[in-house]
């Protein structure tokens, strides 16, 4: 056994939750988190949690790759049945990324960035990033499974990619527990789904209080449409407010890049 195997009472004497994770599935392979959970119709309880060690088709937003390492990184997808809507399902989305900022903070007191729509970023370098995929039936959401993939403990990495990578171990400094982080991830998330359903704005706030590109000239590109103008704000919903010389665009989805001229 790795000293970095994961191991699950430890994650789950500091699991607080009602819901979230309280049904916990653990494959040590599977393709993905994700597609498990909204392809497996017998999964079906609100709040479960489905970690694998070793993931070998990870998706991340746009159809780029997400890369898990085992033993060292947290690959897992919870999946949520209830009180999501298509009002508040990008609140989710941003929810998410800001419970894994707010476990950085409390853990490790790192000084944590957050990137529109789902990047968690320490130094400019990304350390975490989420995916959130749905099933609707009719006009409403069936399931809505948000996948988290986190970097903890390697020490290194190879190859070029679109944003740097960091691991909370580089920021920190030394290797730290991969099942206090998954709790502290669950609790806050589960804190963050409930504050959604009475005070939506604080949550926005909190993301906001994080997102250092607000007011900054930013390039948004999705699919072939490239779009040039200042970063705003966000909206009520969570979609990004873009400034441009003909008035302000709402920007649903796209990936976000600063424009230095």
């Amino acid at each position: 056994m790795s000293a970095f195997t994961f191991k699950l009472e430890e994650m789950d004497i500091k699991l607080d939750t009602e819901y979230i994770g309280t049904n916990f599935i653990f494959y040590d392979e599977l393709n993905s988190t994700n597609e498990r959970l909204l392809t497996d119709d017998s999964i079906k309880q609100h709040g479960t949690v489905l970690l694998t060690e070793n993931q070998f088709v990870g998706r991340g937003r746009m159809g780029r790759k997400w890369i898990s390492e085992k033993d060292l990184s947290l690959t897992f997808s919870i999946l949520l049945t209830e009180d999501v809507d298509s009002k508040n399902i990008n609140i989710v989305n941003l929810g998410a990324s800001l419970a894994v900022a707010k476990s950085m903070e409390n853990l490790y007191q790192l000084d944590v960035n957050l990137k529109w729509p789902n990047d968690i970023l320490i130094s400019n370098r990304k350390v975490s990033g989420i995916l959130v995929e749905s099933i609707t039936k009719g006009n409403r959401f069936e399931k809505v499974v948000v996948g988290i993939g986190i970097n903890v403990n390697q020490p290194v990495f190879e190859g070029k990619l679109l944003i740097p990578p960091t691991s909370v171990r580089k920021e920190f400094g030394r290797p730290v527990k991969r099942e206090r982080v998954l709790s502290e991830v669950l609790n806050e998330f589960e804190s963050i789904l409930e504050q959604i359903k009475t005070d939506p704005k604080g949550v926005l706030d909190s993301w906001r209080s994080r997102c250092n590109w607000i007011g900054e000239k930013v390039k948004v590109i999705n699919g072939s449409d490239e779009l040039v103008g200042l970063f705003d704000d966000i909206d009520s919903d969570g979609f990004l407010l873009l400034q441009q010389k003909d008035g302000t665009k709402k920007i649903i989805n796209g990936d976000v890049s600063l424009r230095k001229t």
